[in-house]
């Protein structure tokens, strides 16, 4: 009888386990197809009444760069809370979770490849490979940068399945200079300035929301082990280590969120400030108001700003909880909200890129 039951236990408990992998995985799915209808259906809708024309191809433009946007997010939030980790007092000394960035360096060199070819054919998408002229992409600016982008995801790929996967700090880095530069094109007035607006608001907005994902990620695998060390019962000797070690990562994961909290905190303040001059040199301040509701740009803007605002409060609600709450981790439900929102925010961003800009310089 002593044999049966911890054998049962056991089955129980991976049956539970396997049953909460899956749930995660629908959930992880789910999430995915409704942020793929956004860029999909957002063009329609906020083209309707404006009287503005699309270019050919929209909404396969604007998903192929929300995933793009997505592809950069991943492993550059994953080296940011690595780095925030290792600088816990008392972590768990746990296997790090499985890296997502070699799959993200992949969807990355795909949506690349994709946006490539589109400016291969003269921003037409592309019916046949005949259509496509490959020589021609380095005959342009445009299509130098994507060339240059296509590479990154690729050299991304190499580092992050080498033993130095700190490496992909510099392919990501090209990546987000090259869409700085692609967004303002050298015949903008003061181009290299909106450049520089743009690659501060990609380059923090990449490390807040992908640095929350794997902050997160991270908690959980420091709650399993902490799970596993405690599970020995605790009128044991054995059972009071664990659960000390259950308490002490349970501190280690609060010190985790809160610096994570204290830096996402000036991150969103410099994302905040570059996003308001940018879309200040887009649309003068003499017709913003009007411009957020009469073009498509601005109404996507709109929306953008609101979900940035969602975002911010259940981040202050995450903040609140981890200062008042008996359960430090107990601010995890609104970051787990956060990060749902911010993969939402991300889909809209790849649209907002797609559509026509209302410049008036």
């Amino acid at each position: 009888m002593t044999l049966t039951r911890p054998t049962a236990d056991a089955a129980d408990a991976g049956a539970a386990a396997r049953r909460q992998a899956a749930r995660r995985a629908l959930a992880l799915l789910a999430l995915v197809a409704v942020a793929a209808l956004i860029p999909l259906l957002g063009p329609r809708t906020a083209l309707t009444g404006t009287g503005e024309a699309a270019a050919p191809g929209v909404a396969g433009i604007a998903l192929l760069r929300a995933v793009l946007f997505a592809a950069l997010c991943v492993p550059a939030g994953e080296l940011f809370a690595a780095r925030l980790a290792r600088r816990v007092p008392g972590a768990p000394r746990v296997d790090a979770p499985q890296s997502w960035a070699a799959y993200a360096a992949v969807a990355g060199f795909v949506a690349a490849l994709g946006l490539a070819s589109v400016v291969a054919t003269g921003n037409l998408v592309p019916r046949h490979v005949a259509d496509l002229d490959l020589g021609g992409l380095y005959a342009s600016r445009e299509g130098r940068l994507a060339l240059l982008e296509v590479n990154a995801f690729a050299v991304a790929w190499f580092c992050a399945r080498s033993r130095r996967p700190g490496a992909q700090v510099w392919p990501l880095a090209a990546v987000a200079l090259a869409e700085a530069l692609r967004a303002h094109p050298a015949a903008e007035h003061a181009a290299l300035t909106g450049s520089g607006l743009t690659l501060v608001h990609v380059i923090c907005a990449a490390l807040w929301a992908g640095g929350l994902l794997h902050v997160l990620r991270l908690l959980r695998a420091w709650r399993a082990a902490d799970a596993a060390g405690g599970g020995t019962g605790p009128g044991t000797a054995a059972g009071s280590a664990g659960s000390a070690a259950g308490t002490a990562g349970s501190a280690a994961g609060a010190a985790l969120l809160g610096g994570y909290a204290r830096v996402a905190a000036v991150l969103f303040a410099v994302i905040t400030a570059s996003g308001v001059w940018s879309s200040l040199r887009r649309m003068p301040a003499g017709t913003v108001m009007d411009q957020l509701t009469t073009t498509a740009y601005g109404r996507t803007l709109l929306a953008k700003v609101l979900l940035a605002t969602a975002v911010a409060v259940l981040a202050l609600c995450a903040r609140l909880r981890l200062r008042r709450a008996r359960d430090p981790l107990g601010a995890r439900s609104p970051a787990r909200a956060e990060v749902v929102v911010l993969g939402v925010v991300v889909a809209v961003s790849g649209l907002l890129t797609a559509l026509p800009l209302p410049i008036r310089w």
